[in-house]
């Protein structure tokens, strides 16, 4: 693989750094949610940006089972996504949380940008009801050994550990088949 050189991986791999430090001084996860976010930090400051970016996108972009889109795996097409969706945004617009992006409100990182600007107990709630989305994103990702199965761990960790079983069950039974 290649190694981060200048410039932006540069800056990518300062960044992890960082972010591992702040993890561990915060101390919100367990060590066994830290140690599974091991090996991607350690590929962000290690690999090359384009190699990352080409990493990430053939995951995340190409593959439906791995969709970014949290009401896809709840709803997938159906008219309750749009209701889903138009609910989600009302909620953000009720905590002054106002998209200015092309982003939905559904993509897992709009929805944890979110959550972020919330108080910690508020955050862990919200965290906590889609559970069962990124339990079922880290076994899809666990299966096919890629490091950012450690992200959706540690916000499995960060909602409590609780899941709705019956949820999670629904996610496994309609991934989809073949992915593009």
């Amino acid at each position: 693989e290649g190694h981060a050189e200048s410039g932006e991986a540069g800056t990518l791999a300062e960044h992890a750094g960082e972010v591992r430090g702040a993890l561990r001084e915060e101390g919100a996860l367990p060590g066994a949610a830290l140690a599974r976010l091991e090996p991607l930090l350690s590929r962000l400051e290690t690999w090359d940006l384009l190699d990352l970016q080409s990493e990430y996108s053939e995951l995340f972009d190409r593959s439906r089972s791995l969709s970014l889109h949290l009401f896809e795996h709840v709803h997938g097409d159906s008219r309750e996504r749009g209701q889903a969706m138009i609910d989600l945004v009302e909620q953000y617009g009720a905590a002054g949380f106002y998209l200015d992006s092309t982003e939905l409100p559904d993509f897992v990182p709009v929805f944890l940008e979110f959550a972020s600007n919330l108080e910690a107990s508020e955050a862990r709630e919200m965290i906590e009801q889609p559970a069962h989305v990124f339990a079922a994103l880290a076994e899809r990702l666990d299966k096919r050994e890629a490091p950012y199965a450690g992200i959706f761990h540690a916000l499995v960790a960060l909602g409590g550990g609780k899941l709705d079983s019956e949820a999670l069950k629904e996610i496994q039974e309609r991934e989809p088949e073949d992915d593009p």
